[in-house]
């Protein structure tokens, strides 16, 4: 009785870890859509709401989910409350968020970059840099959507089968 009990635990909690391995498979297009939107309507707050970026950055914080408005909520923030340069304030929130999104490091550095040219520009360079921004995005994107398809069922599967293979070693 305790042997299949042991089994139960094995088998619920390699599959728990494969159906996590693939949320985060899920999880990577989903985000990314939602930051070229918000990158988007930054741009329309740059562009023609003629908005502070501090502002702009709350304005994102208060209409989309997390983690993403974590970090605008922490860029808005650290831009008014200390003094520090645009692109070091989005560098850290950047930094401060990271982990807790789906995202690789290849968007990491595209943000990265992006962020050393906010706020340095006129309105027509920078709408330049959001396009081009948004660009790689969508190229992330894409490469997130075919990694999807390929593998997050095939994780799930692996995860349940792991621990089948686990039981029989066992027992």
């Amino acid at each position: 009785m305790i042997k299949l009990i042991g089994a139960v635990f094995i088998i619920v909690a390699t599959t728990w870890i494969g159906f996590e391995i693939s949320r985060r498979f899920s999880e990577r297009p989903k985000q990314l859509r939602a930051l070229r939107t918000a990158l988007q309507s930054l741009e329309a707050e740059i562009m023609y709401g003629h908005t502070p970026l501090h502002e702009a950055a709350r304005r994102l914080a208060e209409q989309l989910s997390k983690p993403l408005s974590t970090f605008f909520e922490s860029f808005s923030k650290k831009l008014t409350d200390t003094e520090t340069t645009v692109k070091e304030a989005w560098e850290t929130s950047l930094r401060e968020i990271w982990n807790s999104t789906a995202l690789k490091q290849g968007e990491f550095e595209v943000m990265k970059q992006f962020g050393e040219t906010l706020g340095r520009h006129d309105r027509i360079s920078q709408q330049k840099h959001i396009m081009l921004t948004l660009t790689h995005l969508e190229r992330e994107e894409v490469d997130a959507i075919q990694a999807q398809a390929t593998y997050e069922k095939m994780v799930k599967s692996l995860g349940f089968l792991s621990g089948l293979l686990l039981i029989i070693l066992l027992f």
